[in-house]
């Protein structure tokens, strides 16, 4: 499996069979995501930073809730959370855990509010965990901090937080990385695993949304 962080909450998760987007979001604050392909698509809530279903490319399959689904032999369920600040319909987020390859990737979404015990039991046992960590409507860090303890993860991906480039008033990963005690460590342009090279000890990657790219065909 390879995973490639276009910016944001927006990832290009690419299997041996499929390739899933998640929060595909319009130019913004200086970012970009391209015009990426993708055959599934994974939208968490009804901002408009986190459902540009429009800027992706193709015919994918649109998945926007909760609930299970199936598709390419990937298995998708959607986990009903909240999203702080928000209300209506914006005040809804799905988090969803993604199960391909002998891998549980979650994404978290625009999660405000550190899980339910319910809720952690439907996302337990992830592989890898990816959490938004820079405050404004999602996860700042100290609430991103505990809710990657409570879900235990083998691998972290930071996500919606400050980067150079762009001018969204969002935390840097820094403050995330002191709460977890952890050093900052040189950008990757994107993480390549299998369920045989996870980690034995849980452990953060800091992905670069500003490597080049390869749209998937």
């Amino acid at each position: 499996m390879e995973l490639i962080w276009l910016g944001l909450s927006c990832f290009r998760i690419r299997g041996r069979e499929a390739a899933i987007l998640t929060d595909p979001f319009p130019k913004t604050g200086g970012l970009s995501m391209g015009r990426p392909a993708a055959d599934i698509v994974t939208v968490s809530c009804a901002h408009p930073d986190h459902s540009y279903v429009g800027g992706v490319s193709g015919s994918p399959l649109v998945i926007w809730g909760p609930g299970e689904y199936e598709s390419a032999g990937i298995l998708i369920t959607g986990i009903a959370t909240n999203s702080a600040k928000g209300r209506g319909k914006d005040g809804k987020n799905t988090a969803y855990v993604i199960e391909l390859e002998g891998m549980r990737v979650c994404h978290l979404g625009r999660l405000a509010q550190v899980p339910s015990a319910e809720q952690a039991e439907t996302m337990s046992n992830v592989d890898l965990l990816l959490v938004p960590i820079g405050g404004q409507g999602g996860l700042d860090a100290a609430t991103a901090a505990e809710t990657v303890s409570l879900l235990e993860p083998r691998m972290i991906v930071p996500m919606h937080y400050a980067m150079p480039g762009s001018d969204l008033k969002l935390d840097g990963v820094d403050r995330f990385l002191r709460e977890m005690g952890a050093s900052p460590s040189e950008l990757q342009p994107r993480l390549t695993v299998t369920h045989a090279t996870l980690p034995a000890e849980s452990e953060i990657v800091l992905l670069d949304h500003t490597a080049p790219r390869k749209t998937p065909k």
